[in-house]
């Protein structure tokens, strides 16, 4: 059987810091670099991030590594003009803040030529965005049950091979898009999941193979951090009045968050009140403490005891805040 080309997309802005990481994590791939494409849609970067490219395209001209602009400097917007660019039969959606492990593609191809699944994905390992103690506990925190809920991708541990809603990137063959449309650009965040919902509404399957392995940078501090979560609560409402059924329970944090609000303002005229935002704040701050002890005391690092609460309750907050908020704007616009 002869092998297919592959095409892979990456959304990218002011990545100047991980660029080269991931384009030399695709030189070292095992999967034959002449069948192999690499698309960069870039925002109009300006930090250095063109610069590396260019750097990296003068020292190893073997690869073929293409930039393309992205004026709307959204992700979703991104990923199409990729794949409108894109020569290979199967797409491989990564990012510019990723490093896929040299079977990367490999172990994707295979299990789409397996027929395992329609688009295919696997886990990641997050490492630190950044040096520093702080750091090293977002990370932490971007796998903790706690802070991610269920997410199967992100939380260590034993993840079996199976079917599932959604995988972080993916690689899907070009005839998917062709049957489902685009990534929908009225969603700024959350377009993966989307589309993978689309795709299970034509019948498609999501495969999550833990083999498929890849490094994925946190944010480095705590404001990054908190934007990048204010995104994913914001557009998640957007999504969830799309597609109510997809609603899963670790996205609770903004009825969480509207609790403390509701409580707070009650307790100025109730006790009762006051005793439930004291219940609640007791449980959630043990569970806070529970969290950071585990991780300190797993990754042996007492830093965690502090650090992994902290960026577990901006996450929470940024989410449920920004839940909140676009809901609220979706009611005023019905009005």
């Amino acid at each position: 059987m002869s092998t297919p080309k592959v095409s892979v997309i990456v959304p990218c802005y002011n990545e100047q810091d991980t660029v080269q990481l991931l384009l030399e994590s695709l030189l070292e791939q095992t999967f034959p670099q002449q069948e192999m494409e690499v698309i960069i849609a870039d925002g109009m970067s300006t930090d250095r991030t063109r610069e590396q490219i260019a750097n990296f395209r003068s020292a190893h001209p073997q690869s073929i590594v293409r930039i393309i602009d992205n004026p709307k400097r959204t992700i979703p917007a991104a990923l199409n003009r990729a794949i409108d660019a894109a020569q290979g039969e199967i797409i491989v959606r990564l990012d510019a803040h990723s490093m896929p492990r040299p079977d990367y593609i490999a172990r994707s191809v295979a299990a789409l030529e397996a027929g395992l699944g329609d688009n295919v994905g696997g886990v990641w390992e997050i490492r630190p965005g950044g040096p520093g103690r702080l750091a090293r506990a977002i990370a932490v925190a971007a796998a903790h049950p706690l802070g991610v809920g269920d997410a199967r991708y992100r939380v260590g541990g034993e993840v079996v091979a199976g079917a599932v809603n959604t995988v972080p990137f993916g690689a899907f063959r070009r005839a998917l898009v062709n049957q489902i449309g685009y990534f929908d650009e009225d969603l700024l965040t959350n377009e993966d999941y989307e589309f993978n919902v689309r795709a299970r509404q034509a019948g498609a399957t999501i495969w999550l193979d833990p083999a498929i392995r890849s490094v994925y940078f946190a944010r480095a501090n705590l404001s990054d951090l908190a934007r990048q979560y204010w995104r994913y609560g914001y557009w998640k409402l957007r999504m969830l009045l799309r597609y109510p059924h997809t609603f899963r329970w670790r996205q609770l944090s903004g009825a969480f968050v509207l609790t403390w609000l509701v409580l707070g303002v009650l307790s100025i005229w109730f006790v009762f009140a006051r005793w439930l935002l004291l219940a609640e704040a007791v449980i959630y701050l043990s569970a806070l403490m529970i969290s950071g002890l585990q991780s300190a005391f797993e990754k042996r690092d007492l830093s965690l005891i502090l650090g992994v609460p902290l960026a577990i309750v901006v996450m929470h907050f940024s989410w449920g805040t920004a839940f909140l908020w676009s809901l609220v704007e979706y009611l005023g616009s019905k009005k």
